[in-house]
Protein backbone atom coordinates (compact mmCIF):
# COMPACT_ATOMS: atom_id res chain seq x y z
CA UNK A 1 0.00 0.00 0.00
CA UNK A 2 1.16 3.25 -0.97
CA UNK A 3 2.27 5.80 1.63
CA UNK A 4 0.34 8.72 0.35
CA UNK A 5 -3.41 8.90 -0.79
CA UNK A 6 -4.51 8.13 -4.04
CA UNK A 7 -7.34 10.38 -4.31
CA UNK A 8 -7.24 13.87 -2.61
CA UNK A 9 -11.27 14.04 -2.53
CA UNK A 10 -13.58 11.46 -2.46
CA UNK A 11 -17.40 11.04 -2.64
CA UNK A 12 -17.97 7.65 -0.19
CA UNK A 13 -21.62 6.15 -0.67
CA UNK A 14 -22.62 3.69 2.69
CA UNK A 15 -25.44 1.54 1.95
CA UNK A 16 -27.78 1.79 5.03
CA UNK A 17 -27.78 -1.46 5.87
CA UNK A 18 -24.22 -1.22 6.41
CA UNK A 19 -24.98 1.04 9.73
CA UNK A 20 -26.68 -1.71 11.10
CA UNK A 21 -24.31 -4.47 10.50
CA UNK A 22 -25.20 -8.00 12.85
CA UNK A 23 -27.63 -6.24 14.85
CA UNK A 24 -31.50 -6.26 14.97
CA UNK A 25 -31.33 -2.53 15.56
CA UNK A 26 -31.68 0.19 13.62
CA UNK A 27 -28.13 1.64 13.73
CA UNK A 28 -24.96 -0.44 15.29
CA UNK A 29 -23.19 2.12 17.35
CA UNK A 30 -20.38 0.35 17.58
CA UNK A 31 -19.80 0.04 14.01
CA UNK A 32 -20.41 3.76 13.47
CA UNK A 33 -17.65 4.27 15.87
CA UNK A 34 -15.57 1.92 13.95
CA UNK A 35 -16.41 3.71 10.30
CA UNK A 36 -15.38 6.89 12.43
CA UNK A 37 -12.17 5.63 13.20
CA UNK A 38 -11.76 5.12 9.55
CA UNK A 39 -12.49 7.86 8.22
CA UNK A 40 -10.32 10.04 10.88
CA UNK A 41 -7.10 8.04 9.05
CA UNK A 42 -8.32 9.22 5.70
CA UNK A 43 -8.62 12.61 6.70
CA UNK A 44 -5.42 12.52 8.77
CA UNK A 45 -3.69 11.46 5.59
CA UNK A 46 -5.07 15.19 3.99
CA UNK A 47 -7.96 13.37 2.20
CA UNK A 48 -11.22 15.43 1.81
CA UNK A 49 -14.11 12.91 2.22
CA UNK A 50 -17.79 13.50 1.16
CA UNK A 51 -20.48 10.70 2.28
CA UNK A 52 -23.32 10.29 1.09
CA UNK A 53 -25.88 7.20 2.80
CA UNK A 54 -28.81 5.26 1.96
CA UNK A 55 -31.81 4.46 4.46
CA UNK A 56 -32.24 1.03 3.73
CA UNK A 57 -31.67 -0.09 7.75
CA UNK A 58 -34.98 2.71 7.91
CA UNK A 59 -37.06 2.29 5.01
CA UNK A 60 -37.10 1.81 1.72
CA UNK A 61 -39.63 2.90 -0.74
CA UNK A 62 -40.05 0.41 -3.03
CA UNK A 63 -41.39 -1.99 -0.19
CA UNK A 64 -44.08 0.49 0.98
CA UNK A 65 -46.99 -1.63 -0.82
CA UNK A 66 -49.92 0.61 -2.27
CA UNK A 67 -48.76 4.08 -0.76
CA UNK A 68 -48.07 6.65 -3.13
CA UNK A 69 -44.54 6.47 -4.87
CA UNK A 70 -43.99 9.99 -3.90
CA UNK A 71 -44.94 9.85 0.07
CA UNK A 72 -42.96 6.51 0.47
CA UNK A 73 -39.80 8.08 -1.61
CA UNK A 74 -40.43 10.95 1.15
CA UNK A 75 -40.33 8.79 3.71
CA UNK A 76 -36.84 7.68 2.04
CA UNK A 77 -34.95 10.86 1.87
CA UNK A 78 -36.45 11.72 5.85
CA UNK A 79 -34.04 8.31 6.83
CA UNK A 80 -31.37 8.97 5.24
CA UNK A 81 -31.58 12.46 7.44
CA UNK A 82 -31.65 10.37 10.69
CA UNK A 83 -28.97 7.86 9.61
CA UNK A 84 -26.37 11.18 8.54
CA UNK A 85 -27.00 12.46 11.79
CA UNK A 86 -26.60 9.65 13.42
CA UNK A 87 -22.74 9.23 10.93
CA UNK A 88 -22.12 13.05 12.26
CA UNK A 89 -22.25 12.53 15.88
CA UNK A 90 -19.42 9.38 15.57
CA UNK A 91 -17.70 11.63 13.76
CA UNK A 92 -17.60 14.21 16.20
CA UNK A 93 -17.04 11.80 18.96
CA UNK A 94 -13.99 10.29 16.96
CA UNK A 95 -12.52 14.19 16.90
CA UNK A 96 -13.78 14.99 13.37
CA UNK A 97 -15.43 18.61 12.09
CA UNK A 98 -18.24 17.24 10.53
CA UNK A 99 -21.57 19.13 8.92
CA UNK A 100 -24.76 17.36 7.55
CA UNK A 101 -26.13 19.16 4.38
CA UNK A 102 -29.44 18.47 3.30
CA UNK A 103 -30.99 18.54 -0.16
CA UNK A 104 -34.36 19.61 1.58
CA UNK A 105 -34.08 22.93 3.74
CA UNK A 106 -34.12 21.80 7.54
CA UNK A 107 -32.29 24.21 9.22
CA UNK A 108 -33.37 22.97 12.95
CA UNK A 109 -31.09 19.95 12.38
CA UNK A 110 -28.64 20.93 9.49
CA UNK A 111 -27.60 22.58 6.70
CA UNK A 112 -29.52 23.44 3.30
CA UNK A 113 -27.32 22.14 0.58
CA UNK A 114 -25.13 24.23 -1.92
CA UNK A 115 -22.32 22.98 -3.71
CA UNK A 116 -20.09 25.99 -2.97
CA UNK A 117 -20.68 25.51 0.46
CA UNK A 118 -19.68 21.99 0.28
CA UNK A 119 -16.43 22.75 -1.60
CA UNK A 120 -16.10 25.41 1.25
CA UNK A 121 -15.92 22.81 3.95
CA UNK A 122 -14.15 19.74 2.44
CA UNK A 123 -11.58 22.77 1.81
CA UNK A 124 -11.86 23.32 5.53
CA UNK A 125 -11.11 19.55 6.53
CA UNK A 126 -14.31 19.26 7.35
CA UNK A 127 -16.22 15.59 6.44
CA UNK A 128 -19.45 16.52 4.47
CA UNK A 129 -22.04 14.23 5.01
CA UNK A 130 -25.25 14.90 2.15
CA UNK A 131 -28.78 13.94 3.19
CA UNK A 132 -31.66 13.66 1.46
CA UNK A 133 -30.87 12.57 -1.39
CA UNK A 134 -31.90 15.15 -4.13
CA UNK A 135 -34.72 15.93 -2.73
CA UNK A 136 -37.19 14.73 -5.17
CA UNK A 137 -38.69 10.99 -5.42
CA UNK A 138 -38.12 8.48 -7.56
CA UNK A 139 -34.27 8.36 -7.38
CA UNK A 140 -32.37 5.75 -5.57
CA UNK A 141 -29.12 7.10 -3.64
CA UNK A 142 -27.01 6.13 -6.35
CA UNK A 143 -27.95 9.18 -8.14
CA UNK A 144 -27.22 11.69 -6.29
CA UNK A 145 -24.40 10.35 -5.17
CA UNK A 146 -23.05 10.55 -8.76
CA UNK A 147 -24.25 14.03 -8.97
CA UNK A 148 -22.82 15.29 -5.73
CA UNK A 149 -19.45 13.56 -6.76
CA UNK A 150 -19.61 15.78 -9.51
CA UNK A 151 -20.91 18.55 -7.84
CA UNK A 152 -17.80 18.78 -5.21
CA UNK A 153 -15.40 17.72 -7.91
CA UNK A 154 -14.18 14.49 -6.37
CA UNK A 155 -11.43 12.66 -7.52
CA UNK A 156 -13.13 9.22 -7.06
CA UNK A 157 -16.53 8.12 -6.26
CA UNK A 158 -16.39 4.81 -3.46
CA UNK A 159 -19.15 2.81 -4.03
CA UNK A 160 -19.11 0.79 -0.95
CA UNK A 161 -21.51 -2.43 -1.10
CA UNK A 162 -22.49 -5.62 0.91
CA UNK A 163 -20.71 -7.73 -2.01
CA UNK A 164 -16.50 -7.75 -2.81
CA UNK A 165 -16.79 -7.42 -6.40
CA UNK A 166 -18.86 -6.56 -9.10
CA UNK A 167 -19.51 -9.74 -10.62
CA UNK A 168 -21.10 -10.93 -14.24
CA UNK A 169 -24.09 -12.16 -12.08
CA UNK A 170 -25.33 -12.32 -8.56
CA UNK A 171 -22.96 -14.91 -7.44
CA UNK A 172 -25.65 -15.87 -4.40
CA UNK A 173 -27.40 -17.13 -7.00
CA UNK A 174 -25.51 -18.28 -9.80
CA UNK A 175 -22.23 -20.04 -8.94
CA UNK A 176 -20.81 -19.77 -12.14
CA UNK A 177 -20.54 -15.93 -11.71
CA UNK A 178 -17.11 -14.52 -12.45
CA UNK A 179 -15.47 -11.72 -10.71
CA UNK A 180 -14.88 -8.44 -12.68
CA UNK A 181 -11.78 -6.58 -11.72
CA UNK A 182 -12.24 -3.68 -14.03
CA UNK A 183 -14.89 -2.65 -16.36
CA UNK A 184 -16.51 0.39 -17.70
CA UNK A 185 -20.14 2.28 -17.11
CA UNK A 186 -20.91 1.62 -21.08
CA UNK A 187 -20.72 -2.41 -19.80
CA UNK A 188 -22.74 -2.00 -17.31
CA UNK A 189 -25.29 -0.19 -19.25
CA UNK A 190 -25.42 -2.59 -21.85
CA UNK A 191 -25.18 -5.70 -19.50
CA UNK A 192 -27.95 -4.37 -17.11
CA UNK A 193 -25.57 -5.34 -14.61
CA UNK A 194 -27.19 -4.82 -11.24
CA UNK A 195 -24.45 -3.32 -10.08
CA UNK A 196 -25.76 0.53 -9.59
CA UNK A 197 -28.76 2.05 -11.04
CA UNK A 198 -28.99 2.44 -14.41
CA UNK A 199 -29.85 6.46 -14.23
CA UNK A 200 -26.79 7.23 -11.90
CA UNK A 201 -24.83 4.54 -14.32
CA UNK A 202 -25.38 6.84 -17.36
CA UNK A 203 -24.57 9.83 -15.25
CA UNK A 204 -21.70 8.50 -14.15
CA UNK A 205 -20.70 7.23 -17.61
CA UNK A 206 -20.54 11.15 -18.46
CA UNK A 207 -18.83 12.68 -15.47
CA UNK A 208 -15.75 10.89 -16.16
CA UNK A 209 -15.21 10.35 -12.64
CA UNK A 210 -13.42 6.79 -11.60
CA UNK A 211 -15.37 4.65 -8.93
CA UNK A 212 -14.36 2.25 -6.91
CA UNK A 213 -17.19 -1.11 -5.96
CA UNK A 214 -15.98 -3.00 -2.86
CA UNK A 215 -17.05 -5.15 -0.01
CA UNK A 216 -17.61 -3.02 3.34
CA UNK A 217 -17.10 -6.21 5.26
CA UNK A 218 -14.12 -4.76 6.46
CA UNK A 219 -14.72 -0.88 7.78
CA UNK A 220 -10.58 -0.73 7.03
CA UNK A 221 -11.67 -1.14 3.28
CA UNK A 222 -12.39 2.10 3.30
CA UNK A 223 -8.79 3.55 3.93
CA UNK A 224 -7.10 0.62 1.74
CA UNK A 225 -8.65 2.12 -1.24
CA UNK A 226 -8.25 5.73 -0.26
CA UNK A 227 -4.49 5.21 -0.31
CA UNK A 228 -4.90 3.27 -3.94
CA UNK A 229 -4.70 -0.57 -2.62
CA UNK A 230 -6.33 -2.58 -5.50
CA UNK A 231 -10.05 -3.68 -4.26
CA UNK A 232 -13.09 -4.45 -5.60
CA UNK A 233 -13.98 -3.20 -9.34
CA UNK A 234 -12.49 -0.27 -10.93
CA UNK A 235 -15.19 1.35 -13.03
CA UNK A 236 -14.01 3.53 -15.61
Amino acid sequence: MKNEPAYKRILLKLSGEALAKDTDSLLNFDYLEEVAGVIKKCVDSGVQVGIIVGAGNIWRGRSSGKMDRTRADNMGMLATCINSLALQEAFCQAGLDARVMSAVPMDKFCEYYTADEARRHLEAGRVVIFAAGLGSPFFSTDTPAVIRAMEIEADALLLAKNIDYLYTADPRVDPTAEKIEETTYSHIVNNRLNAIDLTAAILAENSKIPTVMFGLDKSENIYRVVMGEKLGTVVK
